[in-house]
């Protein structure tokens, strides 16, 4: 099935098959549900990568030829693309947030795009990216052989599945990878606009011999299935029954009044052993310190008098601006050694040009042959098309009086600069901030096209789609680099998975917003209002009361974090996955206690597994492979729950409610 090169295993058969894409398809769309389900909740996405390739080789175990490793590849790259286009396109953030536009405050009436409008926004966006990520991959992952650690994690755990020889182990001793080499590897945390991503690029490097992965071919699918199952039922029982998700753990007066509930959701306990026990813990200090101090301190002062939950007048809203605050400033700060280094390495490669007789050597040898790369040609045409045709279908859409077209060309540009920095944040930290690049295209705006909040929306949702598909793809473009697999392959795959996300997102969008109230107690799109509130902010410059404070103290406290944590990270020191991470922190304020206390709990799963079990491979990949059946449980089944609910059929008892616990039961 493969023949040696160089050292290195590389694959004899084709890459880009059917086989391979409809597989990625599959997990794709699966992923793409639960993506929205959860986004829409919680602000909460996971790229999946890890957890893709895992899927994928348990379903091609099943297929009558299974698939090579580098038609893996393409099954993970396929699958990323079509899962994480709930983001991209802004159906968790941007969508809902036109939604809540009032024309007294922000010059325009509410925003609701039809099925189609959803589907000509989404084209606008999603495709910018991916032609992007060609010319920068020989920059960041030839030349400059930047870490992605979370990709090549990946590349470490498919080698180990298919026992091939690893890739090549002393590229990590390069400056980014420290991570992947001490005992004790750091937490991998991506910012998802708020949003956190934990893809356990340690799983890999714990795996001990080849002959672990017996443990996924003869066990990970009966774990898979009944961690699957468990999730399932327990999700369809708080549909017909909500109490079994609103359990008031601290008392009726405490879940009904300040909304401190529990939802014992098996799919929240799946995400806290994915994102780890640090960032859920960094996510509870948010919760008790949002929650239960400055909510309380807000109401109590008259700062925020409406109801707790109130987004306008009550504690919720009040301490969403800190959350905000805290946000911006952990990715801006977080963003400078990016940008200095990047400044460096320009700076550098003048010098060489200048003083340097051969001005055409370069630092790394480009591996792949011609017909396996993507043709410059294609790269130019691509990028030039889809912002053309971006431009023109958000006009087609939002009107002149939503951006000037100008203004649209101008977000297309700055999202490329921006792009750059969130490749190059991922790829030396494996966290892309998107949510603080789209601020930043905000904060543009706000000076090129004063007044227009929906324009500065849209402007914040170019960038951030641009910088997610860049990121998504340079991730798995590492992963393929390392294995050979073919980067045509993989661009094809990223292609074709988000050309059907778009028709599945907007799909799916459009079916929530017929059953539910979107945002609203079901499905609250807490980063709706961060975007919203940010636009009004440059718009009118008015704060809630007092809030300015608190912003101004809890930015510069977390941006002194912030900065201690990237320095410790960059040294390698083991201390610093346990600095509190800003975007977890943040977190905790824009949800509410029941989400993260939930997620706390398979935070502690996760190290007690580690700390009792021990650390082996096929342990810890038989732990993320009950995670992801408990993500995907409840993703899978709430569609079953959305049409149901679409027909009609809905809650069969509020018992236990006791007025107004349960999100959505009337008061």
């Amino acid at each position: 099935m493969t023949t040696r090169d160089k050292g290195e295993w590389r694959s004899s058969q084709p890459e880009f098959t059917l086989p391979a894409v409809t597989v990625g398809l599959l997990i794709g769309c699966l992923l793409c549900f639960t993506n929205l389900y959860f986004g829409l909740q919680t602000g909460w996405i996971s790229m999946m990568s890890l957890q893709s390739a895992l899927l994928g080789f348990l379903i091609s175990k099943l297929l009558p030829t299974p698939l090579s490793p580098q038609e893996l590849i393409v099954v993970q790259t396929t699958a990323v693309a079509t899962g994480t286009m709930p983001l991209a396109a802004g159906f968790v953030g941007i969508l809902p947030a036109l939604g809540l536009l009032e024309e007294e405050k922000d010059g325009s009436p509410p925003i609701h795009l039809s099925w189609i409008s959803a589907i000509g926004w989404s084209c606008s966006v999603a495709f910018f990216g991916v032609f992007l990520s060609p010319p920068l991959r020989k920059q960041v992952i030839i030349e400059e052989e930047l870490a992605f650690p979370s990709g090549t994690a990946t590349a470490q755990l498919i080698s180990v599945l298919y026992k091939q020889p690893p890739p090549n182990p002393s590229l990590r001793r390069r400056a980014g990878y420290r991570a992947l080499d001490t005992e004790d590897p750091l937490e991998s945390t991506g910012d998802q606009s708020g949003e956190i991503d934990r893809d356990t690029q340690e799983i890999a490097t714990r795996i001990e011999t080849p002959d672990e992965c017996e443990v996924i071919q003869q066990e990970g699918w009966q774990d898979l299935a009944y961690s699957f199952l468990a999730s399932g039922v327990m999700t369809l029982a708080a549909f017909f029954f909500p109490i079994v998700f609103a359990v008031p753990l601290f008392g009726r007066y405490l879940a009904r009044e300040w909304l401190w509930s529990f939802t014992p959701s098996l799919s929240y306990v799946g995400q806290g052993i994915i994102m780890g026990f640090p960032t859920t813990l960094s996510m509870n200090l948010g919760m008790l310190v949002g929650w239960g101090l400055l909510s309380p301190l807000s109401k109590w002062a008259a700062w925020a008098p409406g109801p707790v939950g109130d987004m306008a007048t009550g504690a919720r809203g009040w301490i969403l601006w800190v959350s905000l605050a805290i946000m911006c400033a952990d990715s801006l700060v977080s963003l400078l050694p990016v940008c200095q280094s990047y400044i460096v390495k320009l700076l550098s490669s003048y010098r060489t040009l200048k003083h340097t007789d051969d001005p055409i050597q370069e630092a790394g040898a480009e591996d792949e042959t011609p017909e396996r790369l993507v043709p410059p040609s294609w790269v130019v045409s691509g990028l030039v098309s889809s912002i053309l045709l971006g431009t023109l279908l958000v006009w087609l859409v939002f009107g002149e009086e939503g951006i000037k077209t100008w203004a649209t060309l101008v977000g297309f540009l700055l999202g490329g600069l921006l792009s750059v920095l969130g490749v190059r944040a991922l790829g030396e930290t494996d966290l892309n901030p998107v949510s603080g690049l789209g601020k930043i295209s905000q904060l543009f705006f706000a000076w090129i096209q004063p007044g227009n909040v929906v324009a500065n929306i849209i402007a914040g949702g170019v960038a951030e789609a641009g910088a997610q598909q860049a990121g998504d793809l340079m991730q798995d473009l590492k992963t393929g680099h390392l294995l050979h697999a073919s980067p045509r392959a993989q661009f094809y795959g990223q292609l074709i998975g988000s050309f059907l996300s778009i028709i599945v997102s907007a799909t799916a969008f459009n079916l929530y917003q017929r059953a539910y109230t979107i945002p609203g107690p079901s499905f609250p799109a807490p980063t709706a209002y961060v975007w919203l509130n940010l636009a009004r902010l440059l718009r009118d410059g008015q704060l809630p009361a007092r809030s300015g404070l608190f912003m101004l103290v809890f930015a510069l406290l977390f941006a002194v974090n912030a900065g201690i944590k990237v320095m410790a990270i960059r040294r390698g020191h083991p201390y610093a996955k346990w600095i509190p991470s800003g975007v977890a922190f943040a977190i905790g304020f824009l949800n509410t206690p029941s989400f993260s206390i939930a997620r706390l709990i398979g935070g502690l799963v996760e190290y007690w597994y580690h700390r009792r079990k021990g650390s082996t491979g096929g342990r810890d990949i038989r732990l993320i492979v009950i995670a992801s059946g408990f993500v995907l449980g409840e993703g899978v089944v709430s569609v079953l729950t959305l049409i149901l609910r679409t027909l009609g059929i809905g809650v069969i008892s509020c018992w236990g409610c006791s007025g107004g616990i349960c999100p959505g039961c009337p008061a």
